[in-house]
């Protein structure tokens, strides 16, 4: 039986500190990843599991369907469509490259499954810094986005609710899910599957596109808008495992 494989791109980020202490200041620099809580979900699952973080999807991430095609599953969490389009050979020697968002679209539409997980940097994001909305990607995806910052911060923490039970992608979720810390806001496509939501807005939402499917996860994988209780939640595995099931095609979704 062959193995899924999935490739997940970004989750990670570089965190610049000024540390001012009276007339003497110094900088410290962290680099973090946000994917473990993902990656173990999915592997437990039985996934092949590639990660690449930002600052490597900026160069490698394939160039075209048929590359992306090695995968039965795409993910991009928390990654701007900027740094997709701008190939470092791009932006620093003006060299001509493929538009690397046109081959997720494609390779969607060839049959290939495609996930847009939550954050500040997908969908809109923060600022509308992510840029996706009105590009191929948002060709491929069951939701539209909105023009500008699409975030919905919820610190008092916001209850998801199941809208179709028997949906594969929450089958076996039964009772009340941990709550989430916000959320990206975006509107349904006329044929698409509101699976689950925040408040009145979508969580997960369904559809099809040519040959493939592709599923939007408006929350994040991780903290901060997923806290510890919902990672460490024991639906949170399956959750993962039946939604990238669900975009790759499984003959029982």
């Amino acid at each position: 039986m062959t193995k899924m494989r999935v490739l997940i791109a970004g989750e990670s980020w570089t965190v610049h500190s000024i540390h001012q202490k009276g007339f003497d200041s110094f900088t410290t620099t962290e680099y973090a990843e946000g994917v473990r809580w993902l990656k173990d979900a999915l592997e437990e699952g039985g996934w092949d599991v590639t990660f690449q973080p930002s600052h490597a999807a900026a160069r490698d991430f394939p160039f075209d369907a048929e590359s992306l095609a090695a995968y039965h599953c795409v993910m991009l969490s928390d990654i701007g469509a900027n740094t997709l389009l701008l190939h470092p050979e791009t932006f620093s020697k003006s060299r001509i490259l493929p538009n690397r968002l046109a081959a997720i679209r494609d390779y969607v539409a060839n049959g290939g499954g495609f996930v847009m997980i939550g954050g500040y940097l997908t969908f809109q994001g923060i600022e509308g810094k992510a840029l996706y909305h009105e590009t191929p990607v948002e060709e491929a995806l069951p939701v539209t986005m909105m023009a500008g910052d699409d975030r919905s911060e919820r610190p008092e923490g916001i209850v998801p609710g199941v809208a179709i039970t028997d949906h594969p992608i929450v089958k076996g979720l039964d009772g009340a899910w941990p709550v989430l810390l916000g959320y990206n806001r975006v509107t349904p496509k006329a044929d698409a599957a509101v699976v689950a939501t925040v408040g009145q807005d979508p969580l997960i939402v369904a559809g099809d596109y040519g040959k493939g499917r592709s599923v939007a996860f408006t929350s994040d994988c991780g903290p901060h808008w997923a806290p510890p209780p919902f990672v460490e939640w024991a639906g949170y595995k399956l959750l993962w495992q039946q939604l990238a099931a669900w975009a790759a095609g499984e003959k029982n979704g």
